[in-house]
């Protein structure tokens, strides 16, 4: 487990890309997410606007040639109303605006973490903490290879099988 603070975090997150791969993740998180003590998963604070670092590290992904990426948010976030957090609606928004077209899916935040805890008995994590404070807020991006494609490598595990 590292953690640090970083001025110029988007060089760091540019390196960290670079090195990731398949089934590596990178985290942009709200104010509230937790320190986690596993060694594979790393923390960095920034100081910048969430929807900020989730733009940049889509155009990240968008321009690598190696990694591509399925994008994971919480199911509960679309549940929060906005009389309980305000600024969700708006956050929201923001946030479907930079995700539309992207492929995205929802799930329950502890069945996203428990995925994320898995990959991190083998793969890092980069955690990118913002001052975020609104609920459910937090965006996980799970690499994929970026060059070979889950019917590619079906199509080679059926041959394989059948030789």
């Amino acid at each position: 487990m590292v953690t640090s603070e970083t001025k110029d975090w988007k060089s760091e997150i540019e390196s960290t890309l670079n090195l990731y791969g398949h089934r590596n993740w990178i985290v942009i998180a709200d104010a509230a997410y937790p320190q986690q003590s596993n060694p594979a998963i790393k923390t960095i604070k920034i100081d910048a606007d969430q929807t900020e670092a989730v733009a940049f590290v889509l155009q990240l992904i968008e321009k690598a040639k190696h990694v591509d990426a399925n994008i994971i948010i919480d199911k509960e976030m679309a549940f929060v109303p906005e009389n309980d957090a305000a600024g969700i609606e708006a956050y929201r928004t923001k946030l479907n605006k930079l995700l539309q077209g992207k492929p995205v899916r929802s799930m329950l935040h502890e069945d996203i973490i428990h995925e994320l805890d898995a990959a991190a008995k083998l793969f890092n994590v980069l955690i990118i903490k913002t001052d975020l404070a609104l609920p459910y807020t937090s965006v996980f991006f799970q690499l994929e290879c970026g060059y070979w494609n889950a019917e590619a490598k079906k199509n080679l595990r059926t041959k394989l099988i059948t030789k």
